[in-house]
């Protein structure tokens, strides 16, 4: 499927985004004809606007703020969309404890899991050392005094050489910087105290590349860590997270239980949060599936599997109802204040130009063309309103603030599509269009004798 089909589907996916560009499309077309054929009343729809320069300008600057307000919901409904959506090949499945959250298995599953637990002769398995990755979540306060969100490090525990194939969103670096952690991976091989820090996370523990620290773990009591930090991640989704090699954690387990026989860690034997693997399709991920859910060796406690896509939207049935709101309630909430805002506009232009309106009819303007002018006005400023926020909106969001940040580090920055740049002058175009609809048709309604008696 290339771009062009997937940008298809997404619109289909989205009736108000597809209705918005519909009829943003139809309008833009019209007034194209209609200007090219009729440049004079292009002409005087401008100075109409003119006119009154104060309003034009509040008007125009409402619908700004509004179309901005709508690219930021959609780009996180757009994103939802993409990271929840199936991918017809090349699946990334995870599996997790069935029944508890957060997921703790014991860790002498990993070996099977990480193989896709094949037990007989034809049934499928992973290449373990390419397909397959365990996490292990280490949370840790540099400062066991004071345990607050700016001295807090959330770790994901893992093989490091496996990070930059197997975690999500590595595409999005480029060969330079993906050379750049490889390296940094190998160093963590060589020397497991070594980690890896986002630059945000860095920042707010108010620490730098090079400098080594004390970790006090809370969720691994008993279990601290000194480590040395040797690079960050480059800007992107992974900027509040942190990488452990979990060789030195698994380490450190043993050497507790090594030190304490009679009492071992209570994390000994639910030490593995989660295993991912990945199959090259569906039909495999069922298969491998079938593996591992009916096998004996995983029921005490008891595991599932599921695709990348459908574990991240189960991770999202906590956020329905606010992202429910987000595309039902509040993107249509704005979208009628908006054209609200268009119709008052234009219908106080036109009760104002009753008597202008008769003139034009006088000398022989015919209702259409009235009509026409009315729309234009209102279309002229929503669109222009439209394009000049959407491209203010990719630039200052992606390129100054460098995408909208999901408070959960794993997730990713939402950066506004490309493809928002037309967003803009749809939601505009077709906005302005439901608003002035009335007033329009109001304007081209107006009755000569009714104006000239009531001014003679």
């Amino acid at each position: 499927m290339n771009n062009v089909e997937k940008y298809l589907m997404e619109l289909l996916d989205s009736p108000l985004q597809l209705g918005a560009l519909i009829l943003g499309l139809i309008a833009f077309l019209a007034i194209i004809v209609f200007a090219n054929s009729y440049l004079f009343y292009f002409r005087l729809m401008f100075l109409n606007l003119r006119r009154n320069i104060i309003r034009t300008s509040l008007t125009a600057i409402a619908s700004i703020v509004l179309v901005f307000v709508v690219t930021l919901v959609w780009t996180v409904l757009w994103f939802l969309n993409l990271v929840t959506s199936e991918k017809a090949k090349d699946f990334k499945a995870i599996i997790t404890e069935k029944w508890q959250i957060p997921s703790q298995m014991p860790y002498a599953y990993e070996a099977s899991l990480s193989e896709g637990a094949p037990s007989q002769e034809g049934d499928y398995k992973i290449d373990k050392s390419i397909d397959a990755m365990t996490w292990q979540f280490y949370g840790a306060t540099i400062d066991p005094e004071k345990k607050t969100r700016d001295n807090i490090i959330f770790f994901f525990s893992m093989e490091p050489m496996k990070m930059t194939k197997m975690m999500d969103g590595m595409d999005e670096y480029s060969a330079s910087q993906l050379d750049q952690l490889n390296k940094l991976c190998e160093e963590m091989v060589k020397d497991k105290r070594k980690i890896i820090v986002g630059t945000e996370r860095l920042q707010a523990i108010n620490k730098k590349v090079g400098e080594r620290i004390k970790l006090t773990s809370f969720n691994y009591k008993g279990i601290d860590l000194e480590v040395e930090i040797i690079g960050s991640f480059p800007e992107g989704r992974y900027n509040q997270s942190a990488i452990l090699n979990r060789d030195y954690l698994n380490d450190s387990l043993d050497d507790y239980n090594r030190k304490n026989p009679n009492s071992k860690h209570p994390m000994s034997n639910r030490n593995l949060n989660l295993v991912w693997i990945r199959v090259p399709d569906k039909d495999v991920f069922q298969k491998v599936e079938r593996q591992i859910t009916d096998s004996p060796s995983f029921t005490s406690p008891a595991v599932k599997v599921e695709t990348a896509s459908s574990g991240i939207s189960t991770f999202l049935d906590a956020y329905r109802d606010l992202l429910w709101g987000l595309r039902w309630i509040l993107a249509p909430f704005i979208l009628a204040t908006m054209a609200l805002i268009i119709a008052v506009a234009i219908s106080i232009s036109v009760r104002e130009r009753r008597k202008e309106i008769a003139v034009m009819k006088v000398i022989g303007f015919t209702p259409i063309q009235i009509l026409f002018l009315v729309l234009g006005e209102a279309v002229m400023v929503g669109g222009f309103s439209g394009l000049i926020s959407s491209i203010a909106t990719t630039m200052v969001i992606n390129n100054v603030f460098g995408g909208i940040k999901f408070p959960i580090a794993f997730f990713p920055v939402f950066m506004i599509p490309i493809d928002a740049i037309w967003w803009g002058p749809a939601i505009g175009i077709s906005t302005a269009l439901g608003g002035s609809l009335l007033p329009s048709l109001s304007a081209c309604r107006v009755k000569v004798s009714e104006v000239f008696a009531r001014t003679s």
